[in-house]
């Protein structure tokens, strides 16, 4: 008979303990929600984000005029868009007015005659300066008489603020290089001309004016002069004050 029988030997609980195989369904769902679960921050929790003042975009118009007029960002831009938007009408009125024709009276023979022998006659009498015009306008230069004549009405000019918005109209429409009407001007008289409109004054073109000038004076005057234009009105001019 075996001993443990004989004297009721009880084996100790460790030994009929189950052998453990993992929790339970219940018990893993638990420990993986805990494992899943963010590790808690010690640092308090940031503020929501202030949200940006609404303002029409971000541009020089918000940043500077808006402090300018002391009105809201969005009431100052459209101020501004406005007042724009009044400037550029009038510049095309002004533009409108330089492209017609200037008013004058029907030239004399002699008038027509000194006109072949000085630029300078042709170019003060304004019978002449249509006449050439019209000439530069079969050769598609007329924008450099037009630049002319714009920069000689600005040199007219004594109210400051009229200096300005005609000298933005001239280098908008004949300097700058997105213009249809650009005038050929070489690389240093438009380095000056980009200086001098930090602060434009009447004379802010005289050197591209001067160069449009002398260039109308080579290229196009000698080709004015011997055109059919030029010699039939002075042909009819001649009949008509020998009739006279």
């Amino acid at each position: 008979m075996c001993f443990r029988k004989r004297n009721c030997y009880r084996p100790p609980d460790h030994f009929s303990a189950k052998i453990y195989t993992g929790p339970v369904p219940s018990e893993q769902d638990s420990v993986m929600v805990q494992s899943e679960a963010p590790p808690q921050s010690l640092a308090p929790p940031l503020p929501p984000p202030t949200q940006r003042p609404s303002s029409c975009c971000f541009c020089w118009c918000c940043c500077c005029s808006c402090s300018w007029y002391g009105l809201p960002p969005r009431q100052a831009c459209c101020r501004s868009e406005e007042e724009r938007r009044v400037r550029r009408k009038r510049w095309e009125t002004k533009l409108e007015t330089l492209s017609n024709c200037e008013a004058c009276s029907k030239p004399s023979a002699e008038e027509m005659r000194l006109w072949a022998e000085s630029f300078e006659c042709l170019m003060r009498n304004p019978a002449g300066r249509n006449l050439f015009r019209e000439f530069l306008r079969t050769e598609y230069s007329e924008d450099n008489m037009l630049f002319w004549l714009a920069c000689e009405d600005l040199r007219q000019e004594h109210s400051k603020t009229a200096i300005l918005e005609k000298a933005q109209l001239v280098y908008e429409n004949y300097v700058s290089i997105l213009s249809p009407k650009e005038v050929s001007l070489d690389s240093r008289v438009r380095e000056v001309i980009n200086q001098r409109m930090q602060d434009p004054t009447a004379h802010t073109f005289d050197e591209a004016q001067l160069q449009i000038y002398t260039l109308m004076h080579r290229d196009s005057y000698p080709r004015f002069l011997s055109s059919s234009v030029y010699r039939s009105l002075l042909r009819n001019g001649s009949c008509s004050s020998s009739l006279s």
